[in-house]
């Protein structure tokens, strides 16, 4: 049995500038190629899109954790930095991540464990690129 669906679409705009469409959140962001390959600097480029899914999807899990804890959590920053493989189609080798979390009296063991079930368990994206993705397609012609 297949789990929830999830829809985006993207859309072409110039050169290598995209416009992308959460369909379910009805949000967009703007997605572009580096400059060294036509992009135009306008927009995040798809790998960044990716880090910030990672770090978003963990920071997510990460709150709700810590406010089940019970922990006085102001304040959550995660830096992520991804290294690529050196052969195409270089593919996320490692990915970084760094919390820095603000609080009241938070307890280090609170955070470290809302950290590694976010990792080990809650997080979907995380899931997902330590998976491999069946990717279907099917070309339309209009």
């Amino acid at each position: 049995m297949a789990g929830a669906q999830y829809r985006a679409q993207i859309n072409w705009v110039e050169g290598l500038q995209f416009e992308a469409h959460g369909l379910e959140s009805d949000s967009e962001f703007m997605l572009d190629g580096a400059r060294e390959h036509g992009g135009m600097g306008m927009g995040m480029r798809p790998f960044e899109a990716l880090l910030c899914s990672l770090a978003g999807c963990s920071s997510m899990d990460v709150i709700l954790i810590l406010q089940k804890m019970r922990q006085d959590v102001t304040g959550l920053q995660v830096n992520v930095v991804g290294e690529r493989g050196e052969d195409y189609p270089r593919p996320l080798i490692k990915a970084s991540l760094e919390y820095v979390v603000r609080g009241r009296e938070i307890a280090p063991q609170a955070v470290e464990r809302a950290i590694r079930l976010s990792q080990e368990k809650y997080c979907g994206v995380m899931a997902s690129v330590k998976a491999e993705i069946r990717a279907i397609y099917r070309i339309e012609r209009e």
